[in-house]
């Protein structure tokens, strides 16, 4: 594999970081400067340094976060916003979130250094559903929820999610449950936009299994073994 993925395999840094300390000379492998993001290194046979430090496999970290609404889940953000690190501990290992969030929306979030588990959990073909509940400026009605298990025409295409139902409901706004199969970028917001409904709030509750439960705005965990257990048997099934 290229240098970069080499340092993301380790659980090192981010394919993209990896990429910049290549170019920045600051990466040897066998005592050599590698400039190449992609030059070829052997992870069981090569040696790979950065600044001279020499690299070994980090244990593998899976964190559980609830997002606040407000956080960008990036390591940095060049319009300075609060990102998702800022509620992760400074002694832990390098990890990146598993999947995205955007800023306005909130709740589950996995974050780990083991890549290759990170992209099986986002892969299409797992089919892990995603589990959100959403709180719409409208009081939620069957052609409403028919509407977005069915398709709704948007500027990209033809949108739908696997499963919609409603929570509960006031005299101006309601809560939705919406489930999603395969999600795109801001599926959800999108599709309600072009029904002309106005999200209030977006809170992921679980992916596949793995339930947000009571843990509060900002708290972090570690994912637990049965809970990992449980997505890795939903993955291999996929």
């Amino acid at each position: 594999m290229g240098v970069a993925r080499a340092l993301s395999k380790l659980g090192f840094c981010s394919r993209a970081t990896g990429f910049e300390l290549a170019r920045a000379g600051r990466v040897r492998v066998n005592g050599v400067v590698r400039r190449d993001p992609e030059s070829p290194v052997h992870l069981q046979k090569d040696r790979i340094d950065v600044d001279g430090k020499l690299l070994q496999e980090n244990q593998r970290v899976y964190l559980v976060l609830n997002k606040p609404r407000g956080a960008v889940t990036t390591a940095s953000d060049e319009k300075g916003r609060e990102t998702v690190y800022a509620y992760l501990e400074a002694d832990l290992p390098w990890v990146a979130p598993v999947g995205r969030l955007d800023k306005a929306s909130e709740g589950l979030l996995l974050l780990t250094n083991d890549s290759e588990w990170a992209g099986k959990i986002t892969a299409p073909e797992t089919h892990l559903d995603k589990t959100y509940h959403v709180q719409i400026a409208k009081v939620a009605d069957e052609n409403l929820l028919k509407s977005m298990m069915c398709g709704i025409r948007t500027p990209e295409g033809i949108l739908r999610v696997k499963r919609a139902c409603l929570l509960r409901c006031g005299e101006k706004n309601s809560w939705i449950e919406v489930v999603l199969g395969e999600g795109k970028n801001r599926q959800i917001r999108r599709m309600l936009e072009s029904l002309g409904v106005e999200v209030l709030r977006l809170v992921r509750v679980q992916i596949g299994s793995l339930v947000l439960g009571d843990l509060q705005k900002g708290q972090v965990r570690l994912l637990n073994a049965d809970e990992k257990r449980e997505l890795d048997r939903a993955i291999e099934l996929g």
